[in-house]
C-alpha cells in the first residue's frame, strides 16, 4: 500500500491536479502534431526520406534550441511560470495551425522546419515549466511519485494523441492536405492546456519574486546561465545523473533513427505487425506501455533501490535487451524489446528528474532543467548525424545494435563507481 499512499497525497493537492491536467491536454496535442509531422516528412508519398533527411531534420528542430533552452531556463526562474503556461500554449496554438497551412501548400526546405521548429522548441519551453513549478505543488516526499505519474501519463497520451491522428489519416488519406487537417487538430488541446493553466494564481508555481525582479538583459541572462552551470557543477550527484542519462540518450537516439528508417526502408508488413507509419505507431505504443509500466515501479525501487543504483542496473538491463531482442530484426521481438526500452528510458527519466528536484534550489531549478532538455536534444541530434553518417540508409546494423549495448553497460559500470567514489570522499570528510 505505500505506493498508493504516495499517490494519494500527491493527487490530493488541487494545484497537482492542474498542473497534471495542463500536461495532459498539452502532450495530447504534441502526439497529434509530431504524428502529422512524422508523417508529411517521413511517410508522405509526395516526398522522399533518407537517413541524412531524418538526420537534417533532427538537427534543424532540435538544435536551435538546444543553444538557446539554457537561456529561456534563465526566464523560467524570472517570469511567473503560471504566465508561462498560460501564453506559450496559446502562441504554440497559434503556430501550429500557420504549420498546417504551410503543409497543406507543399512547403518544403528552410521554411518548413523553421516552423516546425518554433513548435517543437515552444514545447520543450512548456514541459521545462511544468517540471520547474511541480516542486511548488507536491511535498519533496511525493516527488518521485509525481514524476513518475505526471511524465509518464505525459508520454502515455502524447502517444494516444500520436495514434489518434494515424487513426484519422487512415480515414482521410495521406496527401499532404489530409496531415494538414491533422496538424491544425493539435490546436484545440494546446488552447485547453492554456485555458487550464489560467486558472493558477499568478505566483502559485513559482519563481521566488525576489529572484523575478532581477532585471532581464541579456547580460543578466548570461550571468544567471553561468551560475546555473555552476551550480550543477557543485550539485554532484545531479551532475553524475545528467551525464549518465545523456549517455544512455546518445544510444537510443541511435535506435530511434535506426528504427524509423527500419520502419520506412526495410520492414515490410507480416500480419498484425506492420511496417512504415501504421508499424511506428505499434513501437510509440510498446514504449508507451513500458513507461507505464515504469511509472507504477520506478518510485518503490528509487526509494528502495537508491537513486544511482537503479539506473544502473537499467541500463546493464538495457544492455541486455539489445543483445537478446534488438539484434533478432524480427518484428515481434523488436516490439517486446521496445516495451522493455521504453521501460529503461522512462525509468530513468523519472530518477533522474527527482534527483534534480530533490537536490537543485528552487533560483536554480529552471535554469537547470532547460540545461537538460538542452542535454537530451543534443545527444538525439549527435545520433541522428552519426547514424546518416556510418550507418545505412535502411537502419539495418548489427554491429550499431553491438556497440549501443556495450555502450550501456560501460555507462552503467562508469556511473556506479564515479557515484560511490563521490559517497566515500563525503563520508571521509
Amino acid at each position: 500500500m505505500p505506493r498508493r499512499r504516495h499517490l494519494v497525497a500527491a493527487l490530493s493537492d488541487p494545484g497537482f491536479r492542474r498542473l497534471y491536467a495542463a500536461r495532459l491536454l498539452g502532450q495530447f496535442g504534441d502526439g497529434v502534431f509530431q504524428a502529422s509531422l512524422a508523417g508529411a516528412v517521413l511517410f508522405n508519398p509526395e516526398r522522399q526520406a533518407r537517413a541524412a533527411d531524418v538526420a537534417a531534420g533532427f538537427a534543424v528542430l532540435l538544435l536551435p534550441y538546444s543553444l538557446l533552452g539554457p537561456f529561456a531556463g534563465v526566464l523560467l526562474d524570472r517570469w511567473w511560470r503560471q504566465r508561462v503556461l498560460t501564453f506559450a500554449n496559446l502562441v504554440r496554438a497559434v503556430a501550429v495551425v500557420a504549420f498546417a497551412g504551410e503543409v497543406a501548400a507543399g512547403v518544403a526546405g528552410l521554411p518548413f522546419y523553421a516552423s516546425a521548429l518554433v513548435l517543437v522548441s515552444i514545447s520543450r519551453f512548456i514541459l521545462s515549466a511544468l517540471s520547474a513549478a511541480l516542486p511548488r505543488v507536491v511535498p519533496a516526499a511525493e516527488l518521485v511519485t509525481a514524476n513518475a505519474l505526471s511524465t509518464t501519463s505525459g508520454t502515455l497520451v502524447a502517444a494516444a494523441g500520436g495514434a489518434a491522428a494515424v487513426g484519422v489519416r487512415l480515414v482521410l488519406g495521406d496527401s499532404s492536405r489530409d496531415y494538414a487537417v491533422i496538424a491544425a487538430a493539435a490546436a484545440v488541446p494546446f488552447l485547453l492546456a492554456g485555458a487550464v493553466a489560467a486558472g493558477f494564481a499568478r505566483g502559485a508555481l513559482g519563481p521566488l519574486d525576489s529572484e523575478r525582479r532581477t532585471r532581464e538583459t541579456v547580460g543578466a541572462v548570461l550571468r544567471g546561465l553561468l551560475a546555473g552551470a555552476r551550480h550543477l557543477r557543485e550539485t554532484r550527484p545531479v551532475l553524475l545523473g545528467l551525464s549518465a542519462i545523456g549517455a544512455h540518450r546518445l544510444g537510443y537516439g541511435v535506435t530511434t533513427v535506426c528504427t524509423v528508417l527500419l520502419y520506412r526502408n526495410y520492414f515490410s508488413d507480416d500480419g498484425f505487425f506492420r511496417a512504415g507509419l501504421a508499424g511506428l505507431t505499434q513501437v510509440v505504443a510498446a514504449l508507451a506501455a513500458g513507461g507505464a509500466l515504469a511509472a507504477m515501479v520506478t518510485p518503490a525501487a528509487f526509494r528502495s533501490i537508491g537513486p544511482v543504483r537503479w539506473p544502473a542496473a537499467l541500463l546493464l538491463a538495457a544492455a541486455g535487451v539489445q543483445l537478446g531482442l534488438a539484434l533478432t530484426f524480427v518484428l515481434p521481438l523488436l516490439l517486446v524489446a521496445a516495451f522493455l526500452l521504453g521501460f529503461v528510458a522512462q525509468s530513468i527519466k523519472i530518477s533522474v528528474d527527482t534527483l534534480v528536484q530533490q537536490q537543485v534550489e528552487d533560483e536554480f531549478r529552471g535554469r537547470v532543467f532547460s540545461l537538460y532538455d538542452a542535454l537530451f536534444n543534443v545527444t538525439l541530434v549527435v545520433a541522428a548525424l552519426l547514424t546518416a553518417s556510418v550507418l545505412p540508409e535502411d537502419g539495418h546494423s548489427p554491429m550499431a545494435v553491438v556497440v549501443i549495448a556495450l555502450g550501456y553497460a560501460v555507462t552503467a559500470l562508469a556511473y556506479l563507481r564515479l557515484a560511490r567514489v563521490r559517497s566515500s570522499a563525503r563520508t571521509s570528510s
